[in-house]
């Protein structure tokens, strides 16, 4: 495919945006997907390139959030493992179960999901920035990421949120610190696929590199607002990715009608 300026135009500044959104609150892809569809990319080629330009950017933001020592490996390793189980059952579902199923559960899933962040005692940022090592805190975060990683096998869209809810409902850690786990686990799927893709040349690689850029730039300046103002950042964000993760499904419920 011909990499022309109206292409870069298009990819650009909403892979920027899609980066400033996934630091903050997951869900990226929502946004940075469509971009390659709206530029022309064939759909195959678009998750693809989009795979190389949201690991890049998920990469700097999980390297910042090494640097200020917000992740605890001994809670995320687990957490990865548990991530890569599921999302390998996914796939596999998603060979033999019919996705409009799965959708028609978001139905229930994604208002559910807002009622949780809306809601002031369920969702809140006093949870500690200390990560408590106990059974119960390591079990409930490997099960949410076993979960979830079913879940980004089978349809993917909005995982980083998700993550970040279950991390802060049931493992009582603050929402930066929630945030910062669900990287790990995000960059270690996402480089996965990537090296799946690149293997099987799917990727448009300069398009690729330069939206990367654009997205490292985007998730620079996210991971920093993250770290700097926590839940006043991160709701709205995660408010605005189930929004768009409710139109996609409703979109997708209307070809069905």
């Amino acid at each position: 495919m011909e990499l022309t300026v109206q292409t870069l135009l298009i990819v650009c500044p909403l892979v920027f945006f899609a980066g400033l959104i996934d630091a903050i609150g997951g869900g990226g892809g929502l946004i940075s997907l469509p971009a390659y569809l709206i530029a022309g990319l064939p759909p195959h080629m678009a998750i693809a390139t989009n795979k190389m330009s949201s690991t890049f950017g998920t990469f700097l933001a999980t390297a910042r959030f090494i640097k200020n020592k917000l992740i605890n490996f001994k809670l995320t390793v687990p957490s990865i493992i548990a991530s890569i189980i599921g999302a390998s059952i996914g796939s596999n579902l998603s060979l033999i179960i019919d996705e409009k199923y799965l959708l028609l559960g978001m139905i229930i899933v994604l208002p559910l999901s807002a009622f949780i962040v809306l809601n002031k005692k369920l969702f809140n940022d006093d949870g500690t920035d200390e990560i408590k090592l106990n059974k119960h805190t390591i079990f409930t975060a490997t099960i949410s990421a076993l979960i979830i990683g079913c879940y980004d096998g089978f349809y993917g869209p909005g995982t980083g949120t998700f993550l970040i809810i279950a991390f802060v409902i049931f493992t009582k850690i603050s929402i930066k610190i929630a945030n910062a786990q669900a990287k790990v686990i995000n960059l270690t799927t996402n480089i996965t696929s990537l090296a799946i893709f690149l293997y099987n040349g799917k990727v448009i690689i300069t398009l690729g590199l330069i939206a990367a850029i654009c997205n490292m730039i985007g998730n620079y300046i996210g991971s920093g607002l993250v770290m700097k103002n926590g839940s006043k950042i991160v709701k709205p964000s995660i408010i605005f990715v189930l929004f768009l993760l409710s139109l996609k499904v409703l979109e997708y419920i209307k070809t069905l009608l």
